[in-house]
Order: C-alpha cells, then sequence, then structure tokens
C-alpha cells in the first residue's frame, strides 16, 4: 500500500511540475486567506506546508471531534486514551498522553486568539470560519509551543448586516445537538457582534455490561462563544473574543479483550471547565506601520479518572489476586498572553522600500495546580507547575528582485519554570531559547510560487513527578528541532487545478519522548509509571501533497497525502529495562496518510460528497513494539437546500471499520491470565449515522 502511495505522489508531482506550460498568467487566485502568521496572505502565497479547513468543509462536522477532523490534512495524527481524541501529533511529534507529569505542548493550539494547547478537549466545531494548520517548526512567529507545528482556530466574525445560523442534529448512539449564532451591527457601524451557543451530547459508543449502562463514555459538551468590534476610529479596532466551555464527559474506554462491553465498576470523567478571554486591539500608527496588540486569559479546571483494573469487584477469584483500584488527576491551569508587535505597512518598507519588517515582544504567566487522589497512596498527591516566558522577536521579507524574496526570522525566549510537590520535590529551570527561520520564495509567475526554507524550533525540557524514578529521570532536557522545507504552490488550467507540493526534512536533537515504568504491587498486579527522556538524536523525512480540481461547476475532486519516515538515530533511555529503540520508528508516526474525495452538486439544490480517509500502521509506544492496524474510513453525506432552510444525512466510517486510537502493550491488566503483558486498545468510533437541520437567515 505505501509503495503505491508514494508511487502516485511522484506521480501527481510530475505532472504538476510539467503542466506549467498551460497555465495562464491572468488566473484568478484562491481567495482563502491564512492568518496565523504575521501577515494575512492568500493561500496561494503562503511560503509554508499549511492546509485550511475550511468553512464549506466544516459545515456537517459540528457533532464531530475537533481533533478527528484534524486527521484528514496530511501528517497529523492523534490519540486518544480518554473520552474522545485529545492529543495532536505532527510529523510523529506531539504528546499522547498526560498524567501527573505537567507537559509542555509540542503542538500549539490557538482558538480565537487564546491559547489552549493544553486545553484540547474544550475545542468544539461549531460556529467555525477555517482552520489552519501550520506543519513544522513556527519558532519565530509561536516559540515555545510551535515546535511541531502550530493549528489555528478562527470562529465566524461579527457582519454589518444582521445574519443567524441555528442546527439541530440527531444520530445513533443518543447523539442530539442544538447550535444558534446570530450577530450584526449593535450601534451605528462601530459596535459590531455575535454570539453562539452550542450543545452536544451523545452516550458514546461504550457498553457497560456490569452496570447496565450504554453511556459511561459519554459526551455532554456545551460552549458559549461571544465577539464584540468595536471602531473606535478610522485608525483604531478593538476586537474583544470571550468563550466558557463545559465539558462533562465520561471516560470508560478500555477492557480485557479489546471490545466495547467494559466491565467496570468505577467508571471515571474526562471534564474541562474553561472561562477565557483574549482583547486585541489593532492600530495604525502612521501610514508606515500599525501596532497591533493581544491580551488573553483563560482559567480552566479540569477532571480526568479511571478505574484503573477495569472490572467489578467480585468478578475474579480471590485465588487470582485482582485489585481494585482509582485514579483521578484534579488540575486547575491559569495562563496569560501579552503580545506587542509592530507590522510594517507599504510606505514603511525599509532598505530602500525592499523590506517589510515585523518586530514583537511577548510574555507569558502559566500556573498548573494538580491533586491526584489514587487508592495506593496514603493521601493525595499535590504539585505545582509555574512558567514564565519572555521573548523578542522579529522578521523581515527582503525583496531581492520583483520575484525573489528573502525572509529572515528570529526570536530570543527567556524559559523560567518552578516545581513544587507534596514529596518535598523542588525544580528550578531558567534558560535561554533561540528560534528562527531564513527562506527564499520565488514567485515565478501569478500561479506558481516556489519556496525553500530552513527554522529552527524548540521545546522547553521539564520535570517528572513520580518518586519511583531513578533520579537521573527526574528531569529532561530542551529539545531542538532544526527543519529543511522545499515546496511549490501552483494552479493549472484557468485555475480549475490548484495544488500544494512539500518536501522537508528534520533533525531532532535531544529527543524527547515519552517511556514508563512498570513496577510489581504486592498484591501481584503492576504500577504503570509514565515519564518524558531524551533519547539523544533522531530525524525524519517525508511529503505532503494537496490538490483540488474543479473539472465542472458541480464537481470538485480533491486529495491530500501524507508520508513520512521516521527514526531514532540514537535512544538512550534511564530505565535499565528499556527495549533498545535505536533505528526504529518513533510512536504515533504513520508511513502514510491520505484524504481522497469529491463534491458532486446537482438538481440545484444537492450536493452529495464522500471521502476515504487512510492511514498506515504506527507504533503506539517507545516502551514497546505493539503497532496500530492500518486502516481506511469511508465517510458520505448528502446535503439538501431550499431558500434559507437545510438539511444533511451524513454517515461516517460507513463501512464500520476496527481501528484503534490508543494502545498500551507493555503490562498486563487481567487476574484472569495471571498478569501477562499484552496489547490493550481503545477503539475507534463505529459506524454512525445522523441528520442534521439548519436554517440561515
Amino acid at each position: 500500500m505505501k509503495s503505491k502511495i508514494l508511487t502516485g505522489s511522484i506521480i501527481a508531482a510530475y505532472a504538476l511540475l510539467n503542466t506549467s506550460a498551460f497555465a495562464e498568467e491572468t488566473t484568478t487566485l484562491d481567495p482563502i486567506v491564512v492568518s496565523a502568521d504575521f501577515r494575512e496572505e492568500k493561500l496561494s502565497e503562503t511560503a509554508n506546508s499549511v492546509t485550511v479547513i475550511g468553512e464549506e468543509e466544516i459545515y456537517d462536522k459540528s457533532t464531530q471531534s475537533f481533533i478527528e477532523t484534524l486527521a484528514s490534512t496530511p501528517n497529523v495524527n492523534f490519540s486518544s486514551g480518554a473520552s474522545k481524541a485529545k492529543y495532536i501529533q505532527i510529523r510523529g511529534i506531539g504528546e499522547r498522553s498526560q498524567y501527573a507529569t505537567p507537559v509542555n505542548p509540542s503542538v500549539g493550539l490557538m482558538v480565537d486568539g487564546i491559547d489552549f494547547s493544553n486545553a484540547t478537549l474544550g475545542v468544539t466545531m461549531f460556529d467555525v470560519k477555517q482552520i489552519e494548520v501550520l506543519r513544522g517548526p513556527q519558532g519565530t512567529t509561536f516559540g515555545a509551543n510551535g515546535m511541531a507545528g502550530v493549528v489555528s482556530l478562527e470562529s465566524n466574525e461579527p457582519t454589518k448586516e444582521t445574519e443567524g445560523h441555528v442546527e439541530a442534529t440527531i444520530g445513533d448512539y443518543n447523539t442530539k445537538a442544538f447550535g444558534a449564532a446570530v450577530g450584526g451591527t449593535l450601534i451605528n457601524d462601530t459596535l459590531l457582534g455575535r454570539i453562539s451557543v452550542y450543545k452536544n451530547t451523545s452516550d458514546g459508543y461504550m457498553k457497560n455490561s456490569y452496570l447496565n449502562r450504554e453511556d459511561t463514555n459519554n459526551i455532554d459538551e456545551f460552549t458559549t462563544k461571544a465577539h464584540l468590534r468595536w471602531f473606535a476610529s478610522d485608525k483604531h479596532t478593538i476586537d474583544l473574543n470571550y468563550m466558557y466551555i463545559d465539558i462533562d464527559n465520561g471516560y470508560d474506554a478500555f477492557t480485557f479483550d479489546n471490545s466495547r462491553t467494559s466491565h467496570a465498576d468505577e467508571p471515571g470523567k474526562d471534564t474541562q471547565e474553561t472561562n477565557a478571554f483574549a482583547i486585541k486591539s489593532t492600530y495604525q500608527v502612521n501610514p508606515k506601520m500599525h501596532l497591533i496588540s493581544r491580551v488573553s486569559y483563560s482559567d480552566s479546571d479540569f477532571e480526568y479518572s479511571y478505574d484503573e483494573d477495569w472490572s467489578y469487584v467480585g468478578e475474579f477469584d480471590d485465588s487470582l489476586y485482582p485489585y481494585s483500584s482509582f485514579d483521578q488527576y484534579l488540575r486547575e491551569r491559569k495562563q496569560t498572553d501579552i503580545d506587542v508587535r509592530l507590522v510594517s505597512d507599504q510606505d514603511g518598507r525599509i532598505f530602500n522600500g525592499s523590506s517589510d519588517w515585523t518586530i514583537g515582544v511577548y510574555y507569558k504567566d502559566s500556573s498548573e495546580d494538580l491533586t491526584r487522589n489514587y487508592t495506593y497512596l496514603s493521601g493525595p498527591f499535590g504539585s505545582t507547575y509555574d512558567t514564565t516566558n519572555k521573548a523578542i522577536y522579529g522578521q523581515l521579507d527582503t525583496a531581492i528582485n520583483p520575484k525573489l524574496t528573502l525572509v529572515t526570522g528570529l526570536r530570543v525566549e527567556g524559559w523560567d519554570a518552578k516545581y513544587r510537590d507534596s514529596d518535598l520535590i523542588s525544580i528550578d529551570t531558567d534558560e535561554t531559547l533561540v528560534g528562527g527561520k531564513v527562506g527564499l520564495n520565488y514567485q515565478e509567475a501569478a500561479d506558481r510560487l516556489y519556496y525553500i526554507s530552513l527554522s529552527k524550533g524548540y521545546k522547553p525540557g521539564g520535570v517528572n513527578d513520580d518518586n519511583a524514578l531513578p533520579d537521573e529521570a527526574r528531569q529532561y532536557e530542551t529539545e531542538n528541532l532544526w527543519n529543511l522545507e522545499a515546496g511549490l504552490n501552483s494552479s493549472h488550467f484557468e485555475n480549475t487545478l490548484t495544488s500544494r507540493l512539500n518536501i522537508f526534512y528534520g533533525k531532532r536533537k535531544d529527543q524527547q519522548v515519552k517511556s514508563s515504568l512498570v513496577l510489581p504491587r504486592p498484591d501481584g498486579s503492576t504500577d504503570f509509571i509514565d515519564y518524558l527522556t531524551n533519547a539523544a538524536e533522531g530525524h525524519y523525512y517525508g511529503l505532503e501533497s494537496e490538490l483540488h480540481y474543479y473539472p465542472t461547476d458541480s464537481l470538485h475532486l480533491y486529495s491530500s497525502i501524507g508520508l513520512l519516515q521516521a527514526e531514532f538515530d540514537d535512544y538512550v533511555d534511564p530505565n535499565p529495562s528499556a527495549i533498545d529503540m535505536n533505528g526504529r520508528t518513533p510512536a504515533h508516526s504513520p508511513e502514510y496518510q491520505y484524504n481522497i474525495g469529491f463534491d458532486y452538486s446537482f438538481a440545484d439544490a444537492w450536493i452529495f460528497k464522500t471521502n476515504v480517509e487512510g492511514k498506515g500502521s504506527y507504533y503506539f509506544s517507545n516502551r514497546h513494539n505493539e503497532k496500530s492496524d492500518s486502516y481506511a474510513l469511508l465517510n458520505s453525506s448528502l446535503e439538501y437546500t431550499n431558500g434559507n432552510w437545510g438539511a444533511i444525512a451524513w454517515a461516517r466510517n460507513i463501512t464500520d471499520e476496527d481501528y484503534q486510537v490508543r494502545g498500551f502493550g507493555s503490562f498486563g491488566n487481567n487476574p484472569g491470565n495471571g498478569y501477562a503483558t499484552e496489547l490493550y486498545t481503545q477503539q475507534g468510533a463505529p459506524r454512525t449515522v445522523g441528520l442534521t437541520v439548519t436554517y440561515d437567515f
């Protein structure tokens, strides 16, 4: 399968590079605008490996997991180990779980200007304008949160005209959802507003036979978003975003036989309650420059808990040494971000009018308080993790000639972290981190942009919390990533065929990896302790391709392909019993991913959509060699519109494919087989069907 996809990608790339003779200079380029960088640019003019998921693709996905939606983009993977997917990996880099140890994210996540990198559970899909996925280090723009890449989500903005959207969904597994959004002018033309409310519930896909319930892994989401835009003057605009999020999901996902039937007598929870706001000020200082200031704040409470034994008291005979335990992690995170930057305008270019420039400063203060309640602890375990970031950054975009642009960016960031816990452990970290970018963009024609760049990203080091770990495993170092990209954005046949092709190579130094230690307990069960460590060095390389073809006004064909080869060059683990991973692929790094489909409009009022999302097998962990199955999911929807009304019948995973979204393979948890080490997996969503009715005004 991998060789077929690789061959197809090479053929597609060859075809793209050799059809340029048919392109016309008068081509009208795409209207999609990417705003996650310092300057808004059309997608076709963005010299980066970026995917934009537009509103037309999001429209029928309100009830779908946000992170699973991202999985349709090249080289973006995810893991669950929770009520739903909530950990993102880009090109094999990213977290797969979090227990007691504080985590510094590899993938940044921004929602309407608010940092949600450590709060992905609370991101929902209703009233969303677009999602931008930037792959590769974003060291200049996002710093410590952007080593693997950044995902930016933008909600629909206020408009001068009064408009609104209402939708209701019903589906199997007792899925019910309702959302409403309305916006328009509040005061003359100087104050605009928009507010949305969304509620989504589902029983989930697990059945608990002991409790005779079908909702122990349920989804219960409530989100409110508000946006005010004030035109203070013709030179000054102020935006205020506010979000309230209440996620109250259940967590009961693992079984001894990897089925969807649980025996747990104490199902857990996976919850998040967040209050957050962001204020953005855009001020035209003079004709040469404008000042952009952002302040955001978020306060979130989380509970992540589970029945560790996956069984009920009395299920096993005492001679088999069964155990019963419950693990609960309660977190409170508070974060303040301040970003102030000056951005040049056309009249403000320097060096004889050849260079656009950006210069800015950034400050972040974050605190995380943890309380762990666990059966095998004599009392609650508590810890605090406080971090402060201070950065200065800048970028120059210098036109060497009308077609060739040199891009240079630099970010210097001070990182200060303080860890304290109830075991009287105290660890302080203070270091200076440096990231940046050097690139060349060649606009050969209006419909062809070539680019190459070398960028450096970083991810701060941190601490591991468990006292059972050896001293050398209590801390891990900062990881640095050097990444080389080369790509081509092109348009052909009067813009009916557009493509983005990107190849990349990355070198990881002091590569951070999740590992684990398994220790026996007196009752015969095992204690599973995860920790982060540095695996010395690693590398990766691959390709990302996206094609969109409109042969007629009614037909849209598309494909996206991601190829990835990753390897540990030198793996060192402080755990002496760890498996030698030298030369092996890191966890959650599938060799291929693809999304192929089409949209067809017919009879004026109907749209039929279908696509196949596929992914290769990948290792679940860096602690063992168990792997997921490769899979392909078939999805379809049929949409009918009549005036302001619409109805969408949708089906996901139509063939009811079995696939895994999390796996453990380094311990045994089943008393019935003597706690033999075996593979335990969490299953992905089965076939689901539903109907969404909408009304727009």
